[in-house]
């Protein structure tokens, strides 16, 4: 009788020792959408900021000086439930500017352009990279979150479900070729 007694509590104390290294994992990938949410949020912020540099130094011929600030300008304002869409329009606003290597070629020879340059071909490259991270630790967790044994236990506690940030982050043309 004893033994049958130790060994349930033996049984017991491993399924909890399991339960809570799966909660600790959890909180652990939670910890890490955190951390990845905010490193997108910096390279947004970064491309954006760059974009409207751009946009404001007068290399650039009107029409595109006004469509590259006022993307940027909406992406560095724009609400939470807006963001991805306002970071998109960036993305295709970086396109129609710098969609041919001609256009990045006239920025490189004005004063200051080839740091510029450099600058904003280094921002557009790191957004996807930072956005592929955070929809990587978005997608670990929303997996773990679905095994029953973290449901049927709500080891999820409160925490709401993460969401993966979805954008358009193709490279224009002319700066993915001179990160090449």
């Amino acid at each position: 009788m004893t033994a049958t007694l130790i060994w349930i509590l033996v049984a017991l104390v491993a399924i909890g020792l399991y339960l809570s290294w799966t909660a600790g994992r959890l909180d652990r990938l939670h910890a890490r959408i955190d951390a990845a949410r905010a490193a997108l949020d910096a390279q947004l912020l970064r491309r954006a900021s760059v974009a409207q540099e751009l946009a404001t130094s007068g290399v650039l011929d009107p029409a595109a000086s006004i469509v590259l600030y006022e993307a940027a300008h909406a992406a560095r304002q724009a609400e939470e439930e807006q963001r991805e869409v306002a970071e998109s329009e960036l993305s295709q606003a970086l396109r129609a500017v710098f969609g041919e290597s001609a256009q990045v070629e006239v920025v490189r020879e004005a004063p200051g352009g080839e740091a510029a340059t450099h600058e904003l071909t280094e921002a557009v490259r790191r957004v996807p990279m930072a956005r592929r991270f955070h929809n990587d630790a978005v997608g670990a967790a929303r997996r773990l979150r679905e095994h029953r044994k973290v449901r049927w236990f709500r080891l999820a506690g409160h925490a709401p479900v993460p969401l993966s940030f979805e954008m358009d982050d193709e490279p224009p043309a002319g700066l993915a070729d001179r990160a090449a």
